[in-house]
Order: structure tokens, then sequence, then C-alpha cells
């Protein structure tokens, strides 16, 4: 290499998960490893809770329950009255539309 160039040495990237958080380029990194760390738990939190009602419904169909219609029952109770209520007129005008009432 010429005596004009300077070497260029890649830095390799640290392992932040074992590395000391710092500010960089106005980012805290203590506030936002932290963020990360909470949305970490949020996440494992949601799969536990993910697969107990996976559980649920499997209880409930073993015990003669058609998952498939709690599901839509679990889906309705979620919305607010007057938007069921719309969705269901709409579901009615629909299907008598095609012939189906």
């Amino acid at each position: 290499m010429s005596d004009n160039v300077a070497e260029f040495q890649p830095v390799q990237p640290e392992d932040q998960s074992q590395g000391e958080a710092r500010d960089v380029g106005g980012v805290a990194g203590e506030r936002l490893r932290s963020f990360i760390e909470r949305i970490e738990r949020l996440e494992e939190e949601k799969a536990a809770l993910m697969e107990d009602i996976k559980e649920t419904y499997a209880e409930a169909k073993g015990t003669g329950f058609d998952a498939k219609t709690i599901r839509k029952i679990v889906s309705l109770r979620k919305m607010d009255t007057e938007k069921r209520r719309e969705s269901e007129e709409l579901l009615d005008l629909y299907k008598s539309a095609i012939g189906m009432l």
C-alpha cells in the first residue's frame, strides 16, 4: 500500500446485548435500551398469553363448542354496539342482495 494512503481498519460491531449503552448521534442509549428491553418482555408475555388463548379455544372445542363461532362472538363483543349493528345490517343487506335471506 502507498505511504500516502491511510490504511482503513473496519470497525467491528460490538455485542450490544453485552456492551455498555451510550449516547450516539443524539440517541440516548440507556433510554433506548430500556424501551427495547420492555418491548422484549411484553413480546414474551404476549406469546404466553396467545398460547393460553389457544389452549382455551382447544378446551372449548373439546367440550363440544365451535371455536370458529366463539372467535366470531369475541370479535363482535369487542366492537362498539353501533359499529356492530352497522356491520350486521350491511351483512344482511349483502346476503339479501345475493338471495341468501
